[in-house]
């Protein structure tokens, strides 16, 4: 038997504003609310709500046979309560079919493991709590953020835990290996290994409307035939990709809701063929060899690496800054100083100060609000300039009333 499992990452940043040298000291909202709703509602309406009626329908439709996972960020769920709490209602129903299971991530979407271990535990266990409170379960599958991913990373969430861990494929460490089964890591066999395969991932979630690529145009018939076609050599093909792929990235036109609505029904012709969610999977084979990660990687880029939020010394500079506050920002005891300097952590801020210009600046620029990464870092530092102020000040006010 060889086992298909989805997994969708849903995240939305709160994006900050144009945030000028002349505001610091003045201005203490740093979110650029109305643009933060704006692309809520349209992401909802094109995606969200559109994919989560299908996947319910086609969850119905094959009886339960038709399985998928999600990680949806704790700045996205908040986002969902603040413009658009029907799309939480709609991600319920399908929690409520037993045929979708929620991961676990930080809660920030943040690169806290890498900087603050105490901080990153605070987020898992928050993000824990924010999917249990919305949907009444516990996650037991761990994904840290954009698949970021090495051997400490994977021995420390064992220690929190949880059953598996998601990560990338990258050719260079499997080395000829195939990703599709289960690996373990080294000198650890508390937890499973699940790896993205990359190749037909991003058929879907990239090449899909590329008229260009050689395969074009893909549709359910094709890509089952693919998937089929690695019976007896695969046990769990694992797709991963972001949610957006279905109506924002690749748009109605292309015809990519006629894929999924087709794409189960193909695969499931073949009788040694299943959906599973990442649990099921783990629960269902066994761990096959050694995936041995000594360095980050992620599933960003052609690198594959950690340097879309790490290349350039703007982004190592903002990253060392926010997190050098932590102590004094858990200090104030003021949850809603901890929850600014949370979000100031998500990993989108320092995406948005890539300066790559090859085969992956253009996707950079897409998602960035901002002209230039170089606005991108220095509205960011001006803000972190203020809310330096604003913590030293916290800090102050406690100390005189002690």
């Amino acid at each position: 038997m060889t086992s298909v499992c989805f997994y969708f990452q849903v995240h939305q940043p709160f994006r900050l504003k144009p945030y000028h040298f002349e505001n610091i000291g003045e201005d203490h909202f740093y979110e650029f609310t109305q643009q933060n709703s704006d692309i809520l509602q349209r992401v909802a309406a094109k995606c969200y709500l559109r994919t989560n009626e299908l996947i319910l329908d086609l969850i119905g439709k094959h009886k339960g046979k038709f399985r998928v996972s999600y990680s949806i960020s704790g700045v996205c769920l908040e986002q969902f309560e603040l413009y658009q709490p029907e799309v939480i209602e709609s991600f319920k129903k399908l929690v409520a079919t037993g045929c979708v299971e929620i991961l676990a991530e930080t809660y920030y979407h943040s690169l806290a493991f890498f900087y603050s271990r105490k901080e990153f535990d605070r987020q898992v266990a928050k993000h824990s709590d924010k999917v249990f409170q919305l949907f009444g379960v516990k996650p037991r599958v761990f994904r840290n953020t954009e698949l970021m991913y090495s051997n400490d990373v994977a021995h420390h969430v064992a220690g929190l835990g949880y059953d598996g861990i998601l990560c990338e494929g990258v050719d260079r460490i499997l080395d000829g290996r195939s990703p599709n089964f289960i690996y373990s890591t080294p000198a650890n066999d508390n937890i499973a290994l699940l790896l993205k395969n990359y190749s037909l991932s991003d058929d879907i979630a990239f090449r899909f409307s590329n008229r260009d690529w050689a395969d074009y145009p893909l549709n359910a018939p094709k890509f089952g035939k693919w998937i089929h076609s690695t019976a007896g050599n695969a046990e769990t093909i694992n797709l991963f990709m972001d949610y957006e792929t279905f109506g924002e990235h690749q748009w109605p036109e292309t015809g990519i809701f006629d894929f999924l609505e087709y794409m189960p029904g193909e695969i499931l012709k073949h009788g040694d063929f299943d959906f599973k969610t990442p649990s099921e999977v783990i629960a269902a084979y066994p761990r096959r060899e050694v995936y041995d990660v000594p360095y980050p990687i992620s599933w960003a880029d052609a690198e594959r690496d950690l340097s879309a939020w790490l290349e350039n010394r703007m982004q190592q500079s903002a990253l060392q800054a926010v997190y050098s506050m932590e102590e004094d920002v858990i200090r104030t005891g003021n949850a809603e100083l901890i929850h600014t300097w949370g979000k100031l952590q998500t990993s989108d801020h320092f995406y948005y100060m890539s300066t790559k210009f090859w085969s992956d600046g253009d996707v950079h620029k897409y998602f960035s609000p901002f002209d230039n990464p170089y606005d991108a870092a220095i509205f960011y530092m001006n803000i972190l300039s203020d809310f330096k102020i604003t913590v030293q000040k916290a800090l102050a006010k406690k100390e005189l009333v002690k």
